[in-house]
């Protein structure tokens, strides 16, 4: 027998709390001051937040990590009620005819539990699911490679994702050994316009050395958000471990040499290495 106590609340208990929140007259003041766009921060600070949770392995808190997304989900539907533009219903049908209509290999003749007998493989579901985004960019007057592709995505994932579509139509290096090869190119032009001094030059050399990490990324088969926010909780944790060892030293970090902070930084990764394996 489970001991788990019920659940004591249901979606339609969130949706009327939300509705609740809302009210002009008894309402919270701040939930009733916010629209759709001032609660977008808020949104993308909470997928943040559920992403560190599982990278992290904090499976404690990813169900409440999950929910304060759901409620973003929810204060948008609120919203949108509000306006008689759409309801939670609205959001709800068009994830599922999206879902139905983009996996034909798995819902036969467009239904939930119709059951398709062949078994399709990675590769031609990939094509199919290309194919279908195709159709709908086309339906919704987007019919070009790199359309909807969203402006507010963090920099390098919109740099891998534009990379993707542009491969779809060919337009891509043939193998690793040729992005490494325009990697080098990138960091030699960069070389040159710093002995220039030309800011401007510098600056554009950056940014095509970054979109090149990027691609490089995506033919090694990485996520480039993902492989950088690795990397920097990495550093953050070697760097956490040099302060402790310089404070239980009763030395400050600023005083210290580079040598003194070089050999910091070496016992700093030695030690977060012995912890981590």
């Amino acid at each position: 027998m489970s001991t788990t106590p019920p659940n004591r609340y249901q979606l339609t208990d969130l949706l009327r709390i939300m509705a609740r929140l809302r009210d002009p007259k008894d309402g919270c003041p701040w939930d009733i001051r916010q629209d759709f766009r001032s609660i977008v921060p808020s949104t993308l600070e909470e997928c943040y937040e559920l992403a560190q949770a599982i990278e992290h392995g904090d499976f404690s808190h990813v169900a409440e990590e999950l929910g304060d997304v759901l409620f973003q989900v929810v204060f948008y539907a609120q919203l949108g009620a509000e306006r008689d533009l759409f309801s939670f219903d609205t959001i709800v049908d068009t994830l599922a005819s999206k879902l139905v209509r983009r996996h034909p290999h798995v819902f036969a003749e467009g239904e939930i539990e119709g059951v398709v007998t062949q078994r399709s493989s990675v590769e031609s579901v990939k094509a199919s699911w290309e194919a279908i985004k195709r159709d709908e960019r086309r339906a919704k007057s987007q019919g070009g490679v790199l359309a909807d592709v969203p402006l507010a995505l963090p920099a390098l994932s919109r740099a891998q994702k534009l990379q993707k579509r542009a491969a779809m139509v060919n337009f891509d290096w043939p193998d690793t050994r040729a992005v490494l090869a325009k990697l080098e190119e990138e960091i030699a032009e960069l070389r040159a316009a710093m002995a220039a001094g030309q800011q401007d030059e510098i600056t554009e050399e950056m940014g095509d050395i970054l979109f090149s990490c990027v691609n490089l990324s995506r033919h090694l088969g990485e996520d480039a958000e993902a492989t950088l926010r690795r990397a920097s909780g990495k550093f953050e944790r070697r760097f956490l471990a040099m302060e402790a060892s310089a404070a239980a030293a009763e030395k400050d970090l600023q005083t210290l040499s580079a040598e003194e902070l070089d050999a910091l930084w070496e016992a700093a990764k030695a030690s977060v290495s012995r912890q981590s394996s």
